[in-house]
């Protein structure tokens, strides 16, 4: 091994040091290992096996064999814990129908296992080919969520779509950099879109799951489910591993459903860029770090 070599690698350990914040860990034992902790604190979990845009078949076929162990797993362990994946990890870039193939099989073991998958949204040039491959899975399996993004336009056309046919729908924010054309850009109006949708789900929904670490609309569902009567076990709060934790804690010691996502793998270093793109107390927790060295 070369002295470039070495030093790269050093500073890959050394990011992964910072990043095993917001990353359960590299392997599956180490995932699991997360769950079981987070289950001791009274909060669910659904894994990620991270990865996007894969551009070969053998690489999405990996993929899939990473998400049945996981399923596996998760079976053998008894934890109350989901798995979450990507279409283009899946191969969408590659064949729509290999893609699907692909979605199937995953789908497929984690019925038999009583299990459950929920497809994660990309950016917008991937939201009409994610829905139309969601509905037409969903005829055939019905343990299959997707995730609706509040800042994009169409989406509340989708969500009614969604709530029609009975799918279980994860709410976002969103995380893309999206155009003006295709998407609201200002933070109140974001909000406002959340709230809307929110409202539609928590009082129409199969079970879903208001994702958000935006303390005014956790505030804001807290408050809406408690004026409409709505109780506290036909949805679900969701947040990120790692992110606000202790808001995490206290939502399911206060009686409320809280399900952790949970990534981890060896394609941990795009996630974490993403995670400190997001927040800014992300920095500042890599920088406290740095400082301690």
């Amino acid at each position: 091994m070369t002295s470039l070599e070495v030093a790269s690698n050093a500073v890959a350990g050394s990011l992964f040091f910072l990043a095993k914040r917001f990353v359960a860990g590299r392997t599956i034992d180490e995932a699991i290992q997360a769950v079981r902790k987070l289950t001791n604190l009274g909060i669910t979990a659904t894994l990620d096996v991270l990865g996007e845009n894969v551009a070969r078949s053998a690489d999405a076929q990996t993929a899939v064999s990473d998400y049945l162990v996981a399923l596996e797993r998760i079976h053998e362990t008894g934890l109350n814990c989901h798995v979450s994946l990507k279409l283009t990890q899946m191969g969408l870039d590659i064949s729509a129908d290999r893609c699907r193939s692909n979605l199937s099989r995953i789908c497929e073991r984690a019925a038999t296992l009583n299990n459950f998958v929920r497809i994660d949204m990309e950016g917008s040039a991937y939201t009409e080919r994610t829905l139309t491959l969601f509905h037409d899975l969903f005829r055939e399996y019905q343990n299959v969520g997707v995730v609706i993004q509040a800042y994009l336009f169409r989406s509340e056309e989708d969500l009614k779509r969604l709530i029609d046919v009975g799918a279980r729908v994860r709410l976002c924010k969103g995380a893309y950099k999206e155009p003006p054309h295709l998407a609201v850009q200002k933070m109140g109006a974001i909000r406002e879109n959340f709230q809307r949708l929110a409202a539609c789900l928590l009082q129409r929904g199969n079970y879903p799951a208001i994702a958000t670490h935006d303390e005014r609309l956790i505030t804001w569902t807290k408050n809406f489910v408690r004026e409409h009567h709505i109780a506290p076990n036909r949805f679900e709060f969701q947040m990120l591993y790692g992110v606000r934790p202790k808001t995490q804690r206290k939502l399911a010691a206060d009686g409320f459903n809280m399900r952790v996502y949970v990534p981890f793998g060896s394609h941990w270093l795009p996630y974490f860029y993403r995670r400190l793109r997001e927040r800014k107390e992300n920095v500042l927790f890599v920088v406290r770090n740095l400082l301690k060295g």
